[in-house]
């Protein structure tokens, strides 16, 4: 099971639990190989030319979508060279500030912003990461200017945000959770098109007054595109097996993941719409992958 990212990330976490309920039910050892690098594309492109005998799979986020328009020199087609074979779950992001930003509401924020034009730096993953696209629209849609502070992963941002260098990220769920609980961070909205079960006081973006706005990265499974349906199906129904289990739905929600379960055609749509969704808005903006 290759993880594009390293070890201890929500992904690599999602890919260990499925891993060892699939290993558990179909007999067979799960191994997680993190091979991480260029947003994930490495560990794609690792998959898109693997044997297409089920014994190579790759568990990855919404970022494959993306990466389909970021980098124009891709080594494998997206669409042509994997298989998506299960949807595992998908997470709302919260909008979080440091203590030091004197806002505690999304419009309170917007005002901020526009008072300030660049005054907020945002922190990400790196230029073309969830956390950065995902602000991006949200000022596309607002029309604020925020400043860009890439880091070489969500750690280190959040580290910079705590102490104030930075004012403010877009995190996924079980990244922020902690920091938030604890109250070194404040949150003021969640992404998602419903507010999250996890923090249910909070309005969503589009909720708080940014009609439009919506962002729920997908956690989902995938084989080389060589991967014949049959194999496809048996694995397919092997994770919504292992979903429909109260101990891995209760272990995936602890990482902020509402399960959900579908055909691998339904998921195969899902990504097709968001390979056409996201190309666009990439495009619009102008963002290109390092």
């Amino acid at each position: 099971m290759l993880v594009p990212f390293s070890a201890g990330g929500t992904v690599d976490i999602v890919a260990r639990v499925v891993g060892a309920k699939l290993a558990a039910d179909l007999g067979q050892p799960f191994i997680v190989e993190n091979k991480g690098g260029a947003g994930g594309t490495i560990a794609a492109a690792m998959l898109a030319k693997s044997a297409g005998d089920g014994y190579t799979l790759m568990m990855m986020h919404q970022g494959l979508a993306f990466n389909a328009s970021l980098y124009s020199d891709l080594p494998y087609d997206t669409l042509r060279d994997l298989a998506p074979i299960a949807l595992v779950g998908a997470t709302p992001n919260a909008l979080v500030v440091t203590h030091l930003l004197p806002v505690k509401t999304v419009q309170e924020f917007l005002a901020y912003a526009r008072s300030n034009p660049g005054r907020i730096a945002y922190g990400s993953g790196g230029i073309g990461s969830a956390g950065h696209l995902s602000v991006e629209l949200l000022q596309s849609l607002t029309g604020t200017k925020l400043t860009h502070v890439p880091y070489k992963g969500s750690g280190p941002a959040i580290t910079d945000l705590i102490s104030g260098q930075i004012q403010a990220m877009l995190l996924t769920m079980p990244a922020v959770m902690p920091y938030v609980k604890g109250g070194k961070v404040r949150a003021i909205a969640t992404s998602g098109a419903r507010r999250s079960p996890a923090l249910p006081d909070l309005p969503t973006i589009a909720e708080a007054g940014v009609p439009g706005y919506e962002y729920t990265p997908w956690y989902g499974m995938f084989g080389p595109g060589t991967l014949p349906k049959p194999l496809i199906a048996r694995l397919n129904s092997a994770v919504n097996t292992s979903l429909a289990e109260a101990g891995i739905r209760e272990k995936l929600a602890q990482q902020g993941l509402e399960v959900q379960s579908m055909t691998s055609d339904q998921f195969s749509g899902i990504v097709r719409a968001d390979v056409a969704r996201w190309g666009k808005i990439i495009g619009e903006l102008g963002v290109r992958g390092e």
